[in-house]
C-alpha cells in the first residue's frame, strides 16, 4: 500500500500540529517518523489512521483520496504504547478480535480463524501461550500479542505509536529486532512513531525528522546522521557537539577552535562535530581531559577548551590512555551550517 502525504495542515485551537506537510510512503516500507514532544510526529500518524481528519491537504492510499474516510474503512491495524489488551480475554481471543466482530460474508469461519491466531503465535514466537491472559505475560510478549491482533485482519497499513514506550532498554532492543524480522515477512506498509532515534536508526528504511510540524528531512538512516539537510537534524540525530563561529577561506573558526569547512560561504555560522569524528592531532587545537569513561568497546571522553567550554569524544578502548591532561583535536567532518 503507497500512501501520499500531501500539503496537510492541522491546527489544534491555535496550536500548529501540523505545517504543510508533504510525505510519500512506497508500498512495503517502514517509515519511522521521529522528532522531540510536541513536533507533530503523532498527530501526523493519527491523521494517516484516520483518527483525526487535517485542516487542509490530502491523505491517499494507493491513490485514493481517503482524507476524511474512517478508520475501518483505510484497513489500517494500530499498535498502542499501552498494549490495550482485553483483560478478561485469553491471548487467542484477543488477537482473533478483530476477526470474530466481522459480520456476515466478511467473517471468516472458526476454523480459519484458529488457523489465523495460531500461524501469528507462531510468528511473534508465542506458540502454545494462546490460552493465557495478559496478566500472565511479560511486557514484552504483551505488545507481541497487540502487534499480532493488529495483523490478524490484514491490514493494509499497519501504525505502531511508540509501541516499545513502556518497556526496558534490553527488552526493547530485543522487540525491536522482533519488528523488523515481522514486517520483512508479511511486507505490510509499516509507519512507527518514535522519540528515540537508536529505534528509528536501527529499525526504519527511511526516516522522517519532524521540528515544529514540519518534515525537516527524510532519508534512510544513514543520509538523515551522516549527511543532515539543517542544523536541527544534525543537533537532533545522534550527539554533537555544537560551535557557534565564522567561516572564512573554508575554515571554520570559534575561539580557540578551528575547524575545517569546505564549501562553506564565509560568514556567521553553527558548526557541529560528532564526538566520534574528534581525533588526537598534534596540529590541532587544545583542550584538557576532564575525565573518561570506558563502555565496552569504546572510550567516551569529557574535555573542555582553554575558554571553559565542554566538549565530549568518542575514542577507541584502546586509546583511551592517550587521553590524559592536555591534549590537541582535530576533526575527520564536520557539519557546517550558515547562521
Amino acid at each position: 500500500m503507497t500512501i501520499s502525504i500531501r500539503s496537510v495542515e492541522k491546527k489544534f485551537g491555535r496550536y500548529p500540529a501540523l505545517n504543510s506537510v508533504d510525505l510519500e510512503i512506497a508500498d512495503g516500507e517502514l517509515v519511522a517518523l521521529l522528532g522531540p514532544s510536541g513536533s507533530g510526529k503523532t498527530t501526523l500518524l493519527r491523521t494517516i489512521a484516520g483518527l483525526e481528519f487535517p485542516d487542509a491537504g490530502q491523505v491517499l492510499f494507493e491513490g485514493q483520496d481517503v482524507t476524511f474516510a474512517s478508520a475501518a474503512a483505510r484497513r489500517v491495524g494500530f499498535v498502542f504504547q499501552q498494549y490495550a489488551l482485553f483483560k478478561h480475554m485469553t491471548v487467542a481471543r484477543n488477537i482473533a478480535f478483530g476477526l470474530d466482530v466481522r459480520k456476515g460474508r466478511d467473517k471468516p469461519s472458526k476454523a480459519e480463524i484458529k488457523t489465523r491466531v495460531e500461524d501469528l503465535l507462531k510468528l511473534v514466537e508465542l506458540e502454545g501461550l494462546g490460552g493465557r491472559y495478559p496478566s500472565q505475560l511479560s511486557g514484552g510478549q504483551r505488545q507481541r500479542v497487540a502487534l499480532s491482533r493488529a495483523l490478524a485482519v490484514q491490514p493494509s497499513v499497519l501504525l505502531l505509536d511508540e509501541p516499545f514506550g513502556a518497556l526496558d532498554a534490553t527488552v526493547r532492543k530485543s522487540l525491536r529486532k522482533e519488528l523488523r524480522r515481522v514486517h520483512d515477512a508479511t511486507g505490510v506498509t509499516t509507519i512507527f512513531v518514535t522519540h528515540d532515534q537508536e529505534e528509528a536508526l536501527e529499525l526504519a528504511d527511511r526516516v522522517a525528522i519532524l521540528n515544529a510540524g514540519r518534515i525537516e528531512q527524510i532519508g534512510t538512516p544513514h543520509e538523515v546522521h551522516d549527511h543532515p539537510a539543517t542544523p536541527f537534524v544534525c543537533g537532533f540525530v545522534g550527539e554533537a557537539n555544537r560551535f557557534e563561529g565564522t567561516v572564512s577561506g573554508g575554515r571554520f573558526t570559534a575561539g580557540p577552535v578551528v575547524l575545517p569547512a569546505p564549501g562553506a560561504a564565509d560568514g556567521a555560522a553553527i558548526a557541529f562535530v560528532r564526538p566520534h569524528d574528534l581525533v588526537l592531532d598534534a596540529a590541532g587545537f587544545a583542550a584538557r581531559v576532564e575525565r573518561v569513561v570506558v563502555q565496552g568497546p569504546l572510550a567516551n571522553v569529557d574535555a573542555s577548551l582553554p575558554d571553559g567550554r565542554r566538549i565530549e569524544v568518542c575514542a577507541a578502548r584502546d586509546d583511551a590512555d592517550n587521553f590524559t591532561g592536555e591534549v590537541k583535536l582535530s576533526a575527520r567532518r564536520t557539519h557546517v551550517f550558515a547562521a
